[in-house]
């Protein structure tokens, strides 16, 4: 059995100064540690992806891949509130006996590391040797190399930054709007603010690509057509796909969470902060990417010390860290 459930039953403290009662961890586990603990590759995870890296990120992590269980020993953890088994508003609330729903608390990319390191320290991880992560993911390695940087030896970010820009946050404002504007966000139940999230989605999705891939993929042949328009289509059906698989209760709050994420908050400016990592680091960037441009990723590597820049030729945007496996292998395996 890969999936697993870590529960601290202890008062857990947010950067807010709110408290969770407890706090239960999904997460999964791939390969065995070799008797030295040498060998332990963490990997996080981005918005809306669950604990298991094979099921999302099947380009890099699986038999015969770049991380390769038969090599590694690979830990997934489902982030704070996400809806794939952690703490969040699915999860019941030891105080009321019923889910949280939208009572919630608001977390950010802080609160999910020391989670991260609440999971370490009982799996008896000493060291990691291989960090990675991508987008979201990527935010919660720098927190984490910052926060321990004794832990993590090897660092790998894929298509991220080291704070929330202003685009960033004005892309989840928008999204976190369409969330609202379904009167049922808030209800107690599973499927709240389900029409809100299909629309959050559809923003979404318009920065994950670009115009480039979009006329590419969605540009319609029939030139008589004045409606029912491949493209169209094409939102609603990636918007209908995570509502039947995400909550918009969890993704509302995730989206807070990202615009959280700053690593200079509270350390002095961000050249300090970023000094402060130890890990051996390589940066890489999508050169198609509109949501992390490349230029973020070149601000970390020169801010990083010692990190290694490489960008990825690919017409896929922010997408391309999950798709361009073939390319992102190679430069992981000249890395290592």
């Amino acid at each position: 059995m890969n999936k697993h459930l870590f529960k601290y039953d202890h008062p857990f403290s947010l950067e807010s100064g709110k408290q969770l009662p407890g706090l239960q961890i999904a997460y999964h586990t791939h390969g065995k540690r070799n008797d030295a603990g040498s060998n332990v590759v963490w990997i996080c995870h981005a918005l809306t992806a669950n604990s298991d890296p094979i099921e999302w990120w099947d380009t890099l992590v699986g038999k015969g891949k770049q991380f390769d269980p038969d090599r590694y020993f690979i830990v997934c953890a489902n982030i704070l509130a996400s809806c794939y088994g952690s703490s969040g508003p699915l999860t019941v609330n030891p105080k009321t006996n019923k889910p949280f729903y939208a009572a919630f608390p608001q977390v950010t990319i802080r609160d999910m590391v020391q989670a991260h390191i609440l999971l370490r320290e009982h799996l008896g991880i000493k060291k990691i040797h291989i960090a990675a992560g991508g987008s979201m993911g990527g935010y919660q390695l720098l927190e984490w190399a910052i926060s321990e940087p004794a832990v993590i030896e090897n660092m790998v970010l894929l298509a991220t930054s080291p704070k929330e820009s202003a685009w960033g946050i004005a892309i989840h404002t928008a999204q976190r709007l369409a969330i609202e504007t379904d009167l049922s966000w808030k209800d107690d139940s599973p499927s709240a603010g389900a029409a809100g999230l299909k629309t959050a989605r559809a923003i979404g999705m318009l920065t994950y690509r670009n115009y480039e891939m979009y006329v590419r993929t969605q540009d319609e042949p029939d030139h008589s057509k004045t409606d029912d328009y491949k493209a169209s289509s094409y939102i609603h059906y990636q918007g209908e796909k995570l509502v039947k698989r995400f909550n918009a209760q969890s993704y509302w709050l995730l989206s807070k969470a990202m615009d959280s994420h700053n690593i200079a908050r509270g350390r002095g400016n961000m050249e300090q902060a970023l000094s402060k990592i130890k890990a051996k680091t390589l940066v890489i960037g999508i050169s198609s990417d509109i949501l992390c441009p490349v230029a973020e990723q070149q601000y970390l590597a020169k801010h990083i010390p010692g990190a290694h820049f490489a960008a990825i030729d690919s017409p896929y945007g922010h997408d391309g860290f999950l798709i361009e496996g073939k390319q992102t292998s190679a430069l992981i395996g000249q890395f290592i």
